[in-house]
């Protein structure tokens, strides 16, 4: 690690970083003194020999590790965030995009300044499910640096979410600053991707030990540890901690490859340079970038002790340490290769979920076979989210169960015929999971509890069958997250307590007739009509898809809440409705002005008339409160015109 560095930080405590990685053995004498926390995701946090275990222990000890490990920012607050796990037969539990995206949901809330991702998902496209897109969009808007695994195909292709924007990608280089021939270098990653020490990394072993891995994994969590340095320097010279300026730094002063060598094309766009963006950061006067950076992105700051710097096992003197000259000379040399390629990427079908970035190729795992790829937060995790009703057994005893009460010949699969039986006997809706989906994805659980639970099953109940007969298109779900369940596919969904209170149907017809009312008689009226009522089902459609989200953060509650709450926002609707305006984009901001105790935000909706692009764009504004259970609008809707081009902070808001 970069000495410059080191002798001005082993880290803050104000600066935190949360590793979305395996469960990590907390009881490991490396980790002893640390300030980590352990974030309850969907995966056991219980740390056992398996290897999503053994790989989430290796990274946070990297990052963190004192005693008889020297890690990189020890002194760091951090975050474990569990989305890898072991499965039935003992192999690796991968995890989908959807819950990578919850998981990085949970870290901007629990206030991480930086994620790590020691994995990735191989991708043809660079394409990824749009609700992962939003999470990492959500953390640039929320500055929050994602540093994210490049991948050990060993060829010029891409991960998820590597290969997203505003993601610091990270491929994995030997101790003379060789990129290992596992470590990918899609085009992507030479904008956003730098080169880290990634061969023989030291690391804690689950249950005691040290040991060494390889791959771009461990590369990761260098650069994450450096960062996490670069962010401590802000904190100590009185500013907040600035991860798109570390960022910038990080790629601006990484140390570039010699041209004319082989490997040119595979270095990215450098290799990690710790003390070079130090310089960086120092000549730019510590300006930190301007942004919003919304509420609560610092932790406490308690200060662990101080570890015993005997018998600590230092990661590589190496690492960060690569000035342009000697890593020139080194690739001249050709360095140290592993002995086994990976995989052609013929021969390699795409991973059908986010796994551990570690060799995967034989470079260097330990002999159980790696390379074949706490404390709680107590606060309770609210919920506002859209979907549609869906409906599980859970078990396939439960579905026979279903299946031999219900008329003879019927379909328990059926949706249509177990609403009639539902019907018939609203009793059994407590007997099933009812599932809360985007598209055909159950995303959460649905658990009514206390005395109102029969009313809100028969309400679920009543959406379903809206779905079916009515044209219901979304419901609302408001609640707090109260466990996981394990769906009949073995899919694990979190479990939702829903309020009853807040639970609506949307159907789409039946706005335009509460709106625009009913078809007009005459023949002449109805060329109107129409207009006003394809106008109004552009602004619904583009509520229903485009705003898509988990209703975790607080800006997706308010923005989830604002769109089933149109009927309080007239004006809004009358504005689609007339068939001269159509919606441009829907955004939230943090709202200046409060009440006390409160969470509130601005929710701005603009439109612009299609015919005459030079015409003033019409702005509507909600304030939703999003403090509690249930969001409630503050004061009036406000409107007034912007002219095209202008910009929210030109105009002062």
């Amino acid at each position: 690690m970069s000495q410059a560095l080191r002798r001005t930080t082993r880290g803050d405590p104000r600066v935190c970083l949360a590793v979305l990685d395996g469960p990590v053995d907390l009881s490991h004498r490396s980790l002893a003194g640390a300030q980590l926390s352990v974030i309850e995701t969907l995966v056991s946090t219980s740390a056992d020999d398996g290897p999503a275990a053994r790989h989430g222990t290796h990274v946070a000890s990297i990052i963190f590790g004192r005693g008889e490990l020297d890690g990189i920012a020890p002194d760091c607050r951090g975050l474990i965030v569990p989305i890898f796990g072991t499965g039935p037969d003992g192999e690796l539990a991968m995890c989908s995009q959807i819950d990578l995206a919850r998981a990085i949901l949970q870290a901007i809330e629990a206030g991480a300044n930086i994620i790590n991702i020691s994995g990735g998902q191989f991708t043809p496209t660079g394409n990824s499910d749009p609700l992962l897109e939003a999470a990492v969009r959500r953390c640039h808007e929320r500055d929050v640096l994602v540093v994210a695994a490049a991948g050990n195909d060993g060829c010029a292709c891409l991960h998820i979410p590597a290969a997203l924007n505003s993601v610091l990608s990270v491929g994995a280089m030997d101790e003379s600053g060789s990129p290992l021939p596992s470590s990918n270098w899609g085009s992507l990653y030479r904008e956003q991707g730098i080169l880290a020490p990634g061969k023989d990394i030291p690391g804690a072993i689950p249950g005691g030990g040290i040991g060494t891995k390889s791959g771009t994994s461990f590369a990761t969590a260098v650069a994450s540890g450096t960062a996490a340095l670069l962010l401590s320097m802000q904190v100590a010279r009185g500013g907040r901690p600035d991860a798109r300026a570390v960022r910038e730094a990080l790629l601006a002063s990484a140390a570039p490859c010699d041209a004319s060598t082989p490997d040119h094309a595979r270095c990215l766009a450098g290799r990690l340079n710790p003390e070079g963006a130090l310089s960086f950061l120092k000549q730019g006067g510590w300006v930190m970038s301007d942004i919003d950076l919304g509420s609560g992105s610092i932790g406490a700051s308690i200060l662990p002790a101080e570890a015993n710097a005997d018998d600590r096992i230092a990661l590589p003197e190496s690492i960060g340490m690569f000035a342009a000259s000697s890593v020139e000379s080194g690739l001249a040399a050709g360095g140290v290769r592993p002995s086994e390629l990976p995989p052609s990427l013929t021969d390699r079908a795409p991973a059908p979920g986010i796994t551990p970035s570690d060799c995967g190729c034989g470079c260097g795992g330990d002999s159980k076979g790696d390379c074949s790829c706490g404390q709680k937060q107590g606060k309770t995790q609210l919920i506002y989210a859209l979907g549609t009703i869906g409906y599980d057994f859970g078990t396939e005893a439960r579905r026979d169960s279903f299946a031999q009460a219900m008329p003879a010949g019927a379909n328990p699969y059926d949706p249509l015929q177990l609403a009639a039986y539902l019907a018939e006997n609203p009793y059994e809706a407590e007997s099933l999971i009812w599932t809360l989906n985007l598209d055909a994805t159950p995303i959460y659980a649905l658990v009514p509890v206390g005395p109102f639970a029969a009313v809100t099953y028969d309400r679920l109940r009543r959406a379903f069958q809206g779905q079916l007969q009515e044209g219901v298109e979304i419901v609302s779900i408001p609640g707090t997250i109260g466990g996981k369940a394990r769906l009949l596919s073995g899919q694990i969904v979190p479990v939702v307590i829903p309020a009853v209170r807040g639970i609506f149907s949307w159907a789409t017809q039946q706005i335009v007739r509460s709106i625009i009312g009913e078809p007009p008689e005459k023949k002449a009226d109805r060329e109107h009509y129409e207009r006003r009522v394809a106008g109004l089902g552009n602004f619904l459609n583009r509520v229903y898809y485009d705003l898509r989200n988990l209703g975790i953060t607080p800006e997706q509650r308010a923005l989830n809440f604002a769109a089933t709450n149109a009927f309080q926002a007239s004006q809004v609707l009358e504005s689609a409705a007339n068939g001269t305006l159509e919606l441009d984009v829907v955004s939230v901001h943090k709202s200046p002005v409060c009440r006390p105790d409160s969470d509130c935000y601005d929710i701005e909706i603009a439109f612009f008339d299609p015919t005459n692009v030079l015409v003033a764009n019409r702005i509507y504004r909600f304030t939703v409160d999003v403090s509690d259970l249930m969001p409630v609008t503050i004061g009036a809707i406000r409107a007034w015109s912007r002219r095209p081009g202008a910009s929210t902070l030109a105009q002062g808001v």
